[in-house]
C-alpha cells in the first residue's frame, strides 16, 4: 500500500483566501507524478475543477506562499515559469477521479483526512 507520513500531509496544507489548499507541485510529489502532468490532467478536465475546486494563485499569494513555506527563489533559469495552482479539498477529491489509478485513490483517502483533521484543529477552541 502506498503510504506517505500523516504530518508530511498536513504540512502541504496552506490557507489562503480563507480556504485550505494544497499546492500542485506537493500534490504532483505524494502522487507520484510531475507537476506539469498534474495540471495538463486538470486542463484537459478542467469542467471538473471549478473555481472553487482549483484556482491560480496571484503573484502576491505565490510570493507569501513562498514565504510561508521557506521556499527561495533564485531569479535564475528553471523551476516554474507559470503561478501555481492550488486544490481545495474537493478538487483533492476530483483528482483521485481524473487521475485514474490506485495510488491516487489512496493518496486522496490520506490527503482528505489530513483536510478533515486540519479542519477540526481550527475549529477547537484554544
Amino acid at each position: 500500500m502506498v503510504s506517505c507520513d500523516d504530518s508530511r500531509v498536513k504540512n502541504m496544507i496552506y490557507t489562503i483566501h480563507g480556504r485550505q489548499v494544497m499546492p500542485d507541485s506537493d500534490l504532483a510529489k505524494l502522487y507520484k507524478v510531475e507537476t506539469g502532468a498534474l495540471n495538463r490532467v486538470t486542463k484537459r478536465d478542467e469542467d471538473q475543477f471549478p473555481e472553487d475546486f482549483r484556482f491560480r494563485l496571484s503573484k502576491e499569494e505565490y510570493e507569501s506562499l513562498m514565504f510561508q513555506t521557506g521556499i527561495s527563489h533564485d531569479g535564475g533559469r528553471g523551476g516554474r515559469r507559470k503561478l501555481p495552482y492550488v486544490h481545495t479539498e474537493q478538487g483533492v477529491s476530483m483528482l483521485s477521479a481524473v487521475l485514474r489509478s490506485e495510488v491516487a485513490v489512496r493518496v486522496s483517502v490520506q490527503i482528505i483526512r489530513a483536510f478533515v483533521e486540519m479542519r477540526h484543529l481550527i475549529a477547537v477552541p484554544s
